[in-house]
């Protein structure tokens, strides 16, 4: 994996990165259920789930948005910043939900570079717009404007 100063993240505003695809497995679903105590029957029954405008179960919401740092670390030939001590999540723009995962589809991430900021010696800010893209879908399933905090 390739590094990079991290003054010269600034200059890749406005570039986007893929990921490669994840599959979103019925065991990831309910691992997540567990995790949260959501188990509406639509993410953990598939009998049930069938009879949905869905046709089976689907991710949570929030499991699609959680998917950010795996599918962040599925982008080929990412580079990394050289000195980073801790990266942090900040907080959220906007997030939009625009279509469920199903069970058994694959999606990756795409990541557009909005800004990159120095907030104070050895602080930066950057802001991403992420997607989750559903493989053979024309509608991505979510779309955020994401906030990181990067400490070197």
């Amino acid at each position: 994996m390739s590094t990079i100063p991290v003054q010269e993240m600034a200059q890749r505003i406005g570039m986007e990165t893929i990921s490669d695809w994840v599959e979103v497995t019925q065991e990831m679903i309910d691992k997540f259920a567990d995790a949260t105590g959501d188990h509406q029957f639509i993410h953990v029954d598939p009998e049930r789930a069938k009879m949905t405008p869905f046709g089976g179960t689907i991710a949570h919401g929030f499991l699609t948005l959680s998917l950010m740092p795996l599918l962040a670390s599925k982008v080929p030939d990412r580079p990394e910043i050289e000195g980073v001590k801790m990266g942090v999540n900040y907080g959220g723009n906007k997030v939009r939900f625009l279509q469920p995962v199903r069970s058994g589809k694959r999606v990756r991430g795409r990541f557009k570079l909005l800004s990159f900021d120095e907030k104070r010696p050895g602080q930066w800010q950057q802001v991403n717009e992420f997607t989750v893209e559903i493989e053979g879908e024309d509608k991505p399933a979510m779309i955020a404007e994401w906030i990181s905090q990067i400490f070197v």
